[in-house]
């Protein structure tokens, strides 16, 4: 008899960022745990192929995928992702906004402004807004869960990622406050912060042998992560297992914060 406390049939998860990496995991294995789970990034033809792949595996089972397409950095995307989502699959009882930029490496003092704003307008204010986007509903409703991929960049110092690091600590402030306001309301608002994870993303600090032992040495398992490590973090917050959770963040970085 398997347990219920990791079910999430009949819920509908909204993922942006899913196309790929953690996003394209969380979505996989929200899917494989019975959520209707939307793919959503900018590029139509990369969100329709995720979306087939999951309802190709689910076939005949609970749980599957539509593909929505959206421009997170656009207020207007946004509102369209939501309303199609409910339009598609029904109210939204999880959003997991995971999407994230990062335009520029080196020290603060020569980015660009364009990119400082690029980075705060995409990873904070579209979180910002699309989270109240979907809470009301969560409120009328009687609860809901929202999850933010944020980084352990958001908990350490950076020579080269400054703006990237402050837009993530910015999440995590989001969370917390999210959970305080709309606790009362049975909506838990938590975060997740991925160390070193093998995606495009961060393919530079990985995909020479060299370079991802010197990054890794340091650290207690002594090896990057996996996508699927971070996506079975955020089905439990999303499901039972996780109901007494909130305004918190999991760390998932192979130990590389305590070493």
């Amino acid at each position: 008899m398997s347990s219920a406390l990791f079910d999430l049939t009949g819920k509908v998860a909204l993922i942006t960022g899913s196309s790929k990496g953690i996003g394209k995991a969380i979505a996989f294995e929200m899917a494989r745990s019975g959520a209707k789970v939307v793919i959503s990034s900018r590029k139509s033809d990369a969100c329709q192929a995720v979306a087939d792949e999951i309802n190709s595996e689910l076939e005949g089972k609970p749980g599957g995928a539509v593909s929505i397409p959206a421009h997170i950095g656009e207020r207007e995307a946004l509102e369209m992702l939501v309303r199609e989502t409910r339009e598609k699959l029904g109210s939204i009882d999880i959003l997991v906004c995971n999407a994230a930029v990062n335009p520029f490496y080196g020290p603060s003092k020569d980015i660009p402004d364009s990119a400082f704003d690029k980075v705060m307008n995409i990873n904070i204010k579209s979180n910002h807004w699309l989270c109240h986007m979907v809470l009301p509903e969560m409120v009328n409703r009687g609860g809901g869960v929202i999850i933010v991929v944020s980084s352990v960049g958001g908990l350490r110092g950076s020579t080269d990622l400054g703006a990237y690091c402050i837009s993530k600590a910015a999440d995590l402030q989001l969370v917390r406050n999210l959970a305080c306001e709309y606790g009362p309301k049975n909506v838990r608002v938590n975060a997740i912060s991925p160390g070193l994870i093998r995606t495009d993303f961060a393919r530079a600090l990985w995909e020479n042998p060299d370079i991802l032992r010197r990054r890794t040495i340091g650290d207690p398992l002594r090896r990057i992560g996996e996508p699927e490590e971070i996506a079975g973090a955020a089905v439990f917050l999303a499901s039972p297992a996780g109901a007494f959770m909130t305004g918190q963040n999991m760390v998932i970085d192979g130990g590389s914060t305590i070493s």
